[in-house]
């Protein structure tokens, strides 16, 4: 009797981690990709203006990730990406004190306006898996803009990409979302141990056929940037 309740337990447990595991990548995870620029001379205010903010975040009801990132080479450029357990979680962190507080010190400070991008999940995996890891790690953030007679073929494709990228060497994360205003454009995340590994994988025959394939569907530059985590 005693084994088998242990056995139980062990189970509960298991299935417990699972399913916390699977809800952070369900359909009901909003997500938010945000870029902003600063005058150059204002970034390390900004660097610390948005560690503040991580760190009421983290303390926000129905977080997943809120991960603020500077671009390699142009210390000037941000992102900031954003997981939420739903939309109403979501909202409430809009509304919160400390984002208010946020925005208004950053207006200030930008050279250009909040560019902020509400996106659902096309394909991710479980939200929280390495998420220590992008403290060193580096980011590579894309754009794709598919034409809108070819969007079904383009997400297909940019789908499968991050599908077999996953298993390369280096990859700690790759994920693919779709603006939820424009079907038709997707942000490419993508997070690696090294460069070294980035260059590996962007000389792989399986990603050079991908990029000869989305050029005649795509409605713009692939244009990839790559940032490191602040946070």
């Amino acid at each position: 009797m005693q084994n088998f309740l242990r056995l139980f337990v062990a189970l509960a447990i298991v299935t417990l981690g699972f399913s916390h595991t699977a809800r952070a990548a369900d359909g009901d995870t909003a997500y938010v990709v945000a870029y902003f620029e600063t005058a150059f001379a204002d970034k390390d205010k900004v660097r610390a203006l948005a560690r503040k903010l991580s760190e009421a975040v983290a303390r926000e009801d129905g977080n997943l990730r809120f991960e603020v990132l500077q671009r390699v080479g142009q210390p000037d450029q941000f992102a900031i990406l954003e997981a939420w357990k739903d939309k109403a979680a979501l909202t409430a962190h809009a509304e919160a004190a400390s984002t208010r507080e946020f925005r208004e010190k950053l207006g200030a400070m930008l050279r250009s306006p909040y560019d902020e991008r509400p996106h659902t999940a096309l394909g991710v995996g479980a939200v929280g898996v390495a998420a220590e890891k992008s403290r060193t790690g580096i980011f590579a953030l894309t754009h794709v803009d598919i034409v809108p007679t070819e969007k079904d073929k383009g997400v297909s494709l940019v789908k499968e990409m991050a599908e077999q990228s996953r298993s390369d060497p280096g990859n700690i994360r790759f994920e693919v979302l779709t603006q939820n205003s424009r079907p038709n454009h997707m942000t490419v995340i993508e997070l690696w141990k090294d460069k070294h590994a980035i260059d590996a994988h962007s000389a792989t025959a399986a990603k050079k056929k991908f990029r000869e394939t989305l050029s005649p569907m795509s409605g713009s530059l692939y244009d990839e940037r790559f940032y490191r985590s602040i946070n």
